[in-house]
């Protein structure tokens, strides 16, 4: 009973090479699918993203893009405060004659 669970086990790694080797079976080619892959789904991700950010200004509308916060050396976020306005020129007063 042994051997012929042998033999069998011998057959069916006999039909997964085969199998493997009609599927491709080589690693060069699996490598440069990946890459392809990878490229593509970058691509993807770039249209995605601008889909996205013309939907964005179309519900929102066209707003002027808010002031970014400054970043320093160090990597901290650094809000710029706000800046006061200068005051109205009065107009001359007129004298009642």
């Amino acid at each position: 009973m042994a051997a012929l669970a042998l033999i069998l086990s011998i057959i069916a790694l006999i039909f997964a090479y085969l199998a493997y080797t009609r599927s491709g079976g080589s690693t060069d080619e699996l490598k440069e699918k990946v890459e392809d892959l990878g490229i593509t789904t970058e691509k993807l991700r770039k249209k995605t993203a601008d889909a996205l950010g013309r939907l964005e200004r179309t519900v929102r509308g066209e707003e002027k893009p808010a002031a970014e916060p400054e970043e320093t050396v160090e990597g901290e976020v650094v809000e710029e405060e706000p800046k006061e306005e200068a005051p109205a020129e009065e107009e001359p007063k007129k004298e009642a004659e």
